[in-house]
């Protein structure tokens, strides 16, 4: 799944590409530190300063089949991820700058690693879902 490709003109590289034209793309931000960009069609532009919170933004992605990010500071979490239970809306909460393990934990009143067992069930679902859509040639 994780490849580098650097473009003769830019500074930036995919680090994971996914199924279905979802990937994730290393760029520079003015300060010279790395940014991780998600990309998927019909998405809003998003980055984020971790690696490991743009994978998992990119996990919750395909757990709901995909979320409108446009105006969600406006409107507050995309309803797809809200639907689709506490796991999920756990996960994405994790991806926001302003959320950290002991923040989301007690949001949910239950602890860091019952979080992470949240975190954990978003990203085995994402996988499976990513798996079948390349078994079944849909991509």
């Amino acid at each position: 799944m994780s490849q580098t490709t650097t473009g003769p003109d830019t500074d930036e590289s995919i680090v994971d590409a996914y199924v279905l034209d979802v990937r994730i793309v290393e760029t520079d931000a003015a300060d010279g530190d790395p940014r991780y960009r998600f990309e998927a069609p019909e998405h809003t532009d998003i980055a984020f300063d971790d690696l490991e919170d743009a994978r998992l933004y990119a996990d919750v992605y395909f757990d709901v089949n995909g979320f409108v990010e446009k105006n969600t500071g406006e409107r507050g979490v995309p309803p797809e991820v809200v639907q689709a239970g506490k796991d999920t809306l756990a996960a994405y909460l994790m991806t926001m700058p302003w959320a950290d393990r002991g923040w989301v934990a007690s949001f949910y009143g239950s602890t860091p690693t019952e979080l992470d067992r949240y975190l954990t069930w978003v990203r085995d679902r994402a996988e499976t879902i990513r798996t079948d859509v390349e078994e079944q040639e849909l991509d």
